[in-house]
Formats: structure tokens, C-alpha cells, sequence
């Protein structure tokens, strides 16, 4: 109903457990998936392994009760672009499904360093890749910042699609599916600092 009311989006299909919603996504393809966490019979979780297999650039955003780290960082490795809490506020919501769409991070900058951190905590640096070009990098390296793609734009001083054009061939490059694994490789190439502040030149 939230959604619906929003205007702008349409509700192309609802389902009641995991199977089923992987079932629906396969069949409609809609632009975004709103999946539960918690759901009987196939978690959320599964469900988001399905639909990526079958549509690996599905857009999927994850839903909880619970802003658990276990519960962010599996979603996010199940391959979900976002994570959203039920009790946040219900217009976050309608936020998040449009800015899905637009394959924009659905990550607060709090909730981010939490995912980044552990995700690092489990691999070693690596070098940056020679195939980036440095300007691939630069960008790279503010999407580990967290910042969204208009404010790389007014970073750089260049226009968004520009910007959407090097994040997704960077990613490419890289092998990665969403934003948010985008963010953890930028630190892992020491492109980001401690503190979330980008290394130029990277």
C-alpha cells in the first residue's frame, strides 16, 4: 500500500515465502525486489541466491526488523544492493526502492563502515589493477567513500552519466555485482583510507 500510494512505482507482483518470490522475480523482472529477510519455508536470503543465478543483475533490496551486523553482511553477500530496516521510516522505503532503480548505494555511511570493516577483516589488500584507468580509480575510490553518484559528479565536476559510465565499467573490470562490494574493494585496493577519505592519486 506505501508503495503503491507513492506514486511512480508499480507493484507488479507479492509473494509469502521465498520460493515464491524467487519464482515471481524470475517470471516479471521487476527493476526491484523488496525481500524479507525472515519468510517461511525459503528464507530471504536463498531467495536472493535464486533470483541472482537466474538474473544476476536483478536489483535487490533486503528487509529486517533487525540492524544486526550477521544479518547485513549475509544479505549484502547474498548479492542484495541494499539493506533497509522495518521501523525506519516509511518513506526511507519508497527512497530506497526508486534509488534501486537507479543502481544507487542503499548503505548509510554507519552501516557501510560496519560491512566494510568486516569484509576486510576477511581478506588481505590487494594491489589495484593495472586495466583501471586512473580516473576508474578516482571514482572508485568515492564510491568507497560512500558517496552517491550526483556527489561524485560535483566532486569531479563532471555529469552523472559520466560518472554511472566509470563505476559500471570499473565494475566490470572487477568482476563486482553491486555498489556496496564496489565500496569494500576500493579499501581492499587502498584507494580509501581508515577513515573513509579517498587517496588521490589512486
Amino acid at each position: 500500500m506505501l508503495l503503491e500510494a507513492a506514486g511512480g512505482v508499480e507493484v507488479c507482483g507479492e509473494a509469502a515465502d521465498g520460493a515464491e518470490a524467487a519464482r515471481l522475480a524470475v517470471d516479471l523482472r521487476p527493476d526491484v525486489v523488496l525481500m524479507d529477510i525472515r519468510m517461511p519455508r525459503v528464507d530471504g536470503l536463498e531467495a536472493t541466491r535464486r533470483i541472482l543465478a537466474a538474473d544476476p543483475a536483478a536489483r535487490i533490496v533486503m528487509l529486517t526488523t533487525f540492524a544486526e551486523d550477521e544479518n547485513v553482511y549475509a544479505a549484502l553477500r547474498a548479492g542484495a544492493i541494499g539493506f533497509l530496516v522495518k521501523d525506519d521510516d516509511p518513506s526511507h522505503m519508497v527512497d530506497a526502492v526508486r534509488r534501486a532503480a537507479r543502481g544507487e548505494p542503499l548503505l548509510a555511511p554507519s552501516v557501510l563502515r560496519r560491512v566494510v570493516s568486516r569484509a576486510l577483516s576477511a581478506h588481505d589488500a590487494i594491489a589495484p589493477p593495472a586495466e583501471l584507468t586512473p580516473r576508474e580509480r578516482e571514482v572508485l575510490a568515492l564510491v568507497g567513500a560512500g558517496l552517491s553518484n550526483h556527489e561524485i559528479a560535483t566532486r569531479l565536476h563532471v555529469g552523472v552519466t559520466t560518472v554511472k559510465t566509470h563505476v559500471s565499467t570499473a565494475m566490470d573490470k572487477l568482476g563486482l555485482r553491486n555498489r556496496v562490494q564496489a565500496a569494500v574493494m576500493a579499501h581492499r585496493l587502498g584507494l580509501v583510507d581508515e577513515e573513509f577519505r579517498p587517496r588521490f592519486p589512486g
